[in-house]
């Protein structure tokens, strides 16, 4: 998957890191993106959201796993050594995201990116801060700030 460099200077490009969950393409800021690694096992946590897979320890660090495709109400395939997290910094919150699988690192305009629709409810327009046309296919490009509950981030602080 390539998007097409547009004739805008590099202060109007975006970076973006594309994964696929189920049959949708979906990315991130490249920013927010500290390191992809290969799916390890997460040690689950007793009365856990159904979201949160675990905590796994990152070089003497541990951070929550948020299945992203349950955060989003995807039906995904249970994890599996083509999985990946993608360790990512929500704030001032370290976390690793469970997706099926990275697919590419985009460099697009702001002006390719399309805001939400307007038919999509509150809670979609939370985490979807905007579409992307590439190739005949719809990116959505997601907002990392509402994946956790204000508790988790409160904790953070």
């Amino acid at each position: 998957m390539s998007v097409m460099p547009s004739a805008t200077t590099s202060a109007e490009q975006r970076e973006l890191v594309a994964f696929r969950m189920g049959a949708q393409q979906y990315c991130v800021d490249i920013h927010s993106v500290l390191e992809i690694r290969g799916w390890a096992h997460a040690t689950q946590l007793p009365l856990s959201p159904s979201y949160v897979r675990g905590v796994m320890n990152l070089r003497g660090t541990v951070l929550p796993v948020i299945d992203l495709g349950t955060r989003l109400g995807i039906p995904v395939s249970p994890p599996s050594a083509r999985h990946v997290i993608i360790v990512a910094k929500i704030e001032r919150k370290t976390v690793g995201l469970l997706v099926e699988a990275v697919s590419d690192i985009l460099t697009v305009g702001e002006e390719l990116i399309q805001p939400t629709p307007d038919i999509a409810c509150e809670t979609v327009r939370a985490f979807v801060r905007g579409i992307i046309p590439v190739n005949g296919a719809m990116i959505s490009l997601l907002s990392l700030d509402g994946l956790l509950p204000d508790e988790i981030m409160q904790e953070a602080a």
